[in-house]
């Protein structure tokens, strides 16, 4: 089985939708996706997403469920030092990294500010509703891996968004979601693609072959969207800061 895992084009948040650029980038997602033979389709019910899936899916003639657990990872962190709760994955090095836990896989959500979030329950719904889809195509969860009880080489993509792509593959390989979210970083309309392998008839793991996949864009000439990313050096007062 192939999971490709879409992050959404260019936002438009104050309207939660797609710029100009991302709808121009979900057009570059569908010529790619309509050459694919697709077994079925995932969707977010944010708007971003669904309009990011639609040019897709109007372009194969297919259409997408929609799983509430695919939407933006939601709970935020109340910091101590700060007024307002924030998003859990634009937290500074500089003081996340001092807890050791952030970095285990059994212990990252155990910190108080993470259990004031409720973070671990909300990563829990998603690793529960993936599991459940992956079943229903095939592979039950057991454990650290999968067991093939329908083994196939179908392919699912699921249109969703960064950080709760995140927690998607903190599941399937088993790392800390606190090192994905600060170590990675998926520009709008990428790919990333995990594919089952099956080494013993019968028990699967998932293993990721590409990370926030922008081929398309660069085949069309376009430079990669800057949403998600902080400024490269700090005097670029151009790009984002904190």
């Amino acid at each position: 089985m192939k999971l490709l895992i879409v992050r959404h084009g260019d936002p438009d948040y104050s309207i939660d939708s797609l710029t100009e650029t991302g709808w121009r980038e979900a057009e570059l997602l569908a010529e790619r996706f309509s050459k694919l033979n697709v077994k079925g389709f995932y969707v977010s019910p944010m708007g971003r997403a669904k309009d990011t899936a639609s040019l897709t899916l109007k372009k194969m003639g297919r259409t997408a469920v929609e799983y509430p657990w695919l939407r933006e990872f939601a709970p935020r962190i109340q910091k101590h030092w700060q007024d307002q709760p924030n998003c859990v994955w634009d937290w500074l090095p500089t003081e996340w990294t001092k807890e050791s836990r952030y970095f285990e896989l059994e212990a990252w959500s155990t910190t108080e500010i993470m259990e004031g979030g409720h973070i671990g329950e909300e990563a829990e719904w998603v690793f529960e509703g993936l599991d459940q889809l992956l079943a229903k195509h095939g592979y039950q969860r057991e454990g650290k891996y999968y067991r093939a009880e329908r083994s196939n080489e179908d392919t699912l993509i699921l249109f969703c968004h960064f950080g709760v792509e995140c927690v998607i593959l903190s599941h399937l390989l088993h790392v800390s979601p606190m090192v994905l979210w600060h170590g990675l970083c998926a520009a709008p309309a990428s790919v990333t693609t995990v594919v089952t392998e099956e080494r013993r008839k019968g028990i699967a793991s998932f293993r990721m072959s590409a990370f926030g996949d922008i081929s398309h864009l660069y085949a069309a000439g376009r430079e990669p969207s800057f949403a998600a990313r902080f400024c490269e050096t700090f005097d670029r007062g151009d790009q984002r800061h904190d």
